[in-house]
């Protein structure tokens, strides 16, 4: 198998090496046709993610050595330094690696879904561009079946693996779909962002972000892609009422929600359930409040529960992932020696071909010359049925010498010297 990658990820480079070597959309599609213009029938896919930067080849055509150069080169960097954080692998130790990256199982949270559809865009642009040919045709769409496979047939997306995504599920299923649902989220920083963003996957109804800092809380509403809209932290409770889920994560030393003003909210509810989620640490919402008929309240300490148990989760669906990987590695092993193979048969019947109708030529030539037929046609059988024996002959010799030869080995020799000695007689 030709086929060689070489990249750095989030776990052996900082960010300050891995952002030296990342391709923006533009750069990419102008590295793949710089790639095409320096190798005939160019086989290259460059995959760039804020975590990776990662190039898979033919090494037919180029070393990983060279490619580092390449890319060295491409990225004006010492070559020496990039070396430090590179990575490489070679035939199925490179199919595994792109199965791998493509299912999630080398990410830095194990199984995120968004790599797959990264990797299916590196594929499309290296497509559009032209470096992508017959191999490597079958080595991606392979690749994008195994990850569908993955997908469908293991647990390795189904649970959340972070604290944001573990608060965005736990709403799932205690309120099913959240398209009509409305969502309260106190605090802008980092967390809540997360929240807001797994948020935007699910068709929530409407957001109210409350902070301190309203410029803040703007922010964060202008990058959603949601309806939303921006309150400070004393008018918390004049929105409580409205509010079917709170998610809250501040830097607060002192609980900014009490239990007597969810009380209050909830009879303005009628008592219609509300779900309290407090990412804080110290917390954001008085424990009492878990006291109350109709409020529903987590902790940080219980999503981490729940994420604990889903890691576990994920890492026997990884298992499960792996064993779907080595049976694709082995059938795209399969499919690649069939395929190597129909191209020397090929090229044999060609090779023969070429020389029957030298043969034939100098036969053809020898009866307008006006010799006898019968000797003309004893010589082109003669020399045809020599032609044809040479080579297997010659290979059969060696076999015997060599009792350790395979057959396929045999074979090989067979079709790819058959007709070496008569084109130069």
């Amino acid at each position: 198998m030709s086929f060689i990658a070489v990249g750095i990820n989030h776990e052996t480079a900082p960010v300050e090496v891995r952002e030296k070597v990342a391709f923006t959309p533009a750069t990419l599609a102008d590295a793949l046709t710089i790639y095409a213009k320096q190798r005939e029938n160019a086989e290259l896919v460059i995959l760039s993610t804020c975590n990776r930067t990662e190039l898979f080849a033919s090494s037919a055509q180029i070393s990983c050595a060279d490619l580092i150069d390449w890319l060295a080169e491409l990225h004006s960097i010492n070559v020496e330094t990039l070396k430090k954080y590179i990575y490489l692998y070679e035939k199925e130790d490179a199919l595994r690696h792109l199965m791998e990256v493509a299912c999630g199982l080398n990410s830095l949270i194990l199984g995120e879904p968004q790599i797959f559809g990264q990797v299916k865009q590196a594929f499309t642009e290296a497509k559009h561009v032209g470096t992508i040919n017959g191999q490597f045709e079958k080595i991606f769409q392979s690749t994008f079946s195994v990850a569908k496979k993955v997908r469908t047939q293991t647990d390795i997306g189904a649970n959340a693996v972070s604290v944001a995504y573990a608060a965005v599920q736990l709403a799932k299923q205690i309120f099913g779909h959240l398209n009509k649902s409305t969502v309260l989220l106190i605090g802008a920083g980092e967390t809540i962002e997360l929240v807001a963003k797994h948020l935007s996957d699910v068709e929530i109804k409407q957001v109210t972000i409350a902070n301190r800092t309203l410029a803040n809380a703007q922010h964060l509403a202008d990058v959603l892609d949601i309806q939303s809209k921006v309150v400070t932290i004393s008018q918390i409770p004049s929105v409580l009422s409205e509010t079917d889920i709170v998610i809250s994560s501040t830097a607060s030393a002192l609980p900014l929600i009490s239990k007597g003003t969810i009380d209050v909210a909830l009879k303005a509810r009628r008592h219609k359930p509300m779900l309290l989620i407090d990412l804080a640490v110290p917390r954001d919402i008085e424990d009492q409040v878990s006291k109350l008929d109709d409020a529903y309240l987590y902790t940080v300490d219980d999503l981490q529960h729940i994420v604990q148990e889903n890691i576990a989760n994920r890492e026997v669906a990884a298992s499960e992932a792996n064993a779907i990987i080595s049976q694709n590695i082995e059938d795209l092993l399969k499919w690649q020696q069939l395929h190597q193979k129909r191209d020397l048969i090929k090229a044999y019947r060609e090779d023969v071909e070429i020389v029957r109708q030298q043969i034939l030529s100098k036969a053809m030539q020898k009866l307008a010359q006006g010799e006898e037929t019968d000797k003309v046609l004893e010589e082109l059988s003669y020399k045809l049925a020599q032609t044809m024996m040479h080579q297997p002959t010659k290979a059969l010799q060696q076999a015997i010498a060599d009792p350790n030869k395979s057959a396929l080995s045999l074979l090989e020799d067979i079709f790819t010297s058959q007709v070496e000695g008569p084109k130069g007689k």
